[in-house]
């Protein structure tokens, strides 16, 4: 992104701290580093060892912005910090006391460790007049973070726009899937929307710019445009016919919740960014433009490079990344302490190579559904979303490739190891955890073909869904295995990293 970056690299300056590094914003800004030469630290609550594959070059420390005792170890010997965490995952209820929490307990510690620079990315938008309480929290961690005696750049951005941003997948799937969409006034508000490129080029910009330090900057693309208007653009770009129709009835809790049904995007984070589309977001400050001088793209622009990205399956990062709260920290099968309360498994032998078995295996979920019994697997997914789950809708980020942590539907990947091994665990609303293993192993010359359900509860409803479900496992679960092997001829671009 920052190749026709108008300022120059400063790596003499020392080292770099990345917060949020898991998030959408974060997981990009640290190869811009990276490349740029910097000394770069990422801090991470969990799992340094599986990031530390994804960016070989920089460090990475264990820490949680809610505990300080983890913070000083993450902002020892630190020159600049990003601070790039927000909670709006938590949900509408639950984000603003973490929020406040953890900018306090960064900007402390930041203090007490002789930081010299914070750079925090937050939301565009009037704080006194503003009525989304989630644009109000992101100006009060601002506040918070200014308090202390370590200079803070704050920038200030409405809606990001780029392959992977949940705001971008609202809009493009709520475009694609209907023939005509209700439009109440607030979708009539004015909104400067920004590319996530441009995001990024900012963010390193002001880095690179010491006349930007202690300041704030809005940052927004080229033009301003109704949510209306961007609607009807996005459309266009599709080539799709629309009809947009005006309606008084406003009430954003309704409207939130019908996006998270139909699009991958769930509640508790749809609730929070369609709240703020009750405030006109447009840059009043665009100083930064007298620092940083590039010309930033239009929406139209932004929306055309994500549809390419995806297209051609380069989505770097997604909001799926770091959703659902915590999924870092949640128990892995092999830290449970004794087995798993129920385990059922089955397999099948194939003398198809393992090589090729185990691709087809990775091939699993997203568009191209589970091979077999795909209603069964989007009900579930359908119940989940309902339920203010995940659901099945979020599909997956890259369909020819697979890593740890990555997304598939209601699953999350938790251990992958070429041509052996795909293990999943569960994110969907469970009386319990669950995973899905599946294993290729040799046999007499072919290879063993096998899933492993488990299920660890220790309460009723738990062992009652259990029982509820096995009766269909062995239906399911055999038909899945026959046609992962029988595709597996087939498959010659799917597999691990």
């Amino acid at each position: 992104f920052c190749n026709d970056l108008p300022t120059s690299p400063r790596p003499e300056i020392g080292r770099i701290l990345i917060t949020g590094a898991t998030g959408y914003i974060g997981g990009r800004l640290i190869p811009e580093l990276l490349a740029r030469g910097y000394k770069v630290r990422v801090m991470v609550r969990s799992g340094p060892s599986i990031h530390k594959k994804r960016w070989s070059g920089a460090d990475m420390v264990v820490a949680d912005a809610l505990k300080k005792e983890d913070l000083k170890s993450a902002l020892e010997g630190v020159h600049t910090a990003y601070y790039l965490i927000h909670s709006l995952l938590l949900g509408p209820w639950k984000f603003e006391a973490a929020d406040i929490r953890a900018a306090a307990n960064f900007r402390d510690v930041a203090q007490d460790m002789g930081v010299k620079h914070i750079i925090y990315l937050g939301g565009l938008g009037d704080c006194h007049t503003s009525l989304s309480r989630h644009l109000r929290c992101r100006m009060e961690v601002a506040e918070e973070l200014r308090v202390g005696e370590v200079p803070v750049t704050i920038l200030r951005s409405a809606v990001i726009i780029g392959s992977g941003s949940a705001s971008y997948e609202i809009i493009h799937n709520l475009v694609k899937k209907f023939p005509f969409l209700l439009i109440p006034p607030w979708a009539k508000n004015r909104c400067q929307s920004i590319g996530v490129r441009d995001v990024v080029k900012y963010l390193v910009g002001v880095l690179e710019t010491p006349e930007t330090h202690a300041k704030s900057f809005d940052i927004g693309g080229k033009d301003v445009l109704t949510y209306e208007l961007m609607l009807k653009i996005f459309a266009e770009i599709l080539n799709k016919k629309i009809a947009l129709i005006s309606t008084p009835y406003q009430n954003i809790s309704f409207y939130s919740y019908f996006a998270s049904l139909m699009t991958p995007v769930p509640a508790q984070i749809t609730a929070g960014l369609m709240e703020g589309l009750k405030d006109e977001v447009v840059c009043r400050n665009s100083k930064i433009k007298k620092y940083i001088p590039f010309e930033p793209l239009t929406y139209k622009e932004s929306a055309l490079r994500a549809l390419t990205r995806e297209e051609q399956d380069k989505v770097y990062t997604r909001w799926s990344d770091s959703y659902p709260p915590a999924y870092e920290l949640a128990i892995k099968l092999h830290e449970l302490k004794g087995k798993p309360t129920y385990t059922a498994s089955y397999s099948i032998l194939s003398e198809k190579d393992s090589s090729s078995l185990f691709r087809s295996v990775c091939g699993i979920g997203g568009k191209a559904g589970w091979f077999n019994s795909n209603w069964m697997w989007r009900a579930r997914g359908g119940l989940d979303r309902i339920l203010l789950g995940v659901g099945s809708s979020r599909g997956r980020k890259s369909y020819p490739y697979l890593e740890i942590n990555d997304v598939i539907d209601f699953w999350r990947v938790e251990d992958i190891q070429a041509d052996r091994r795909l293990l999943l665990r569960a994110e969907m609303k469970l009386p319990g955890k669950a995973w899905l293993d599946f294993n290729i192993s040799p046999e007499n010359g072919d290879h063993r073909l096998r899933i492993t359900a488990h299920f660890h509860t220790h309460g009723i409803l738990g062992k009652a869904y259990w029982y509820t479900f096995l009766p269909f496992h062995h239906f399911i679960f055999t038909d899945l295995l026959e046609q992962i092997a029988k595709k597996a001829a087939r498959k010659k671009t799917v597999g691990a990293v």
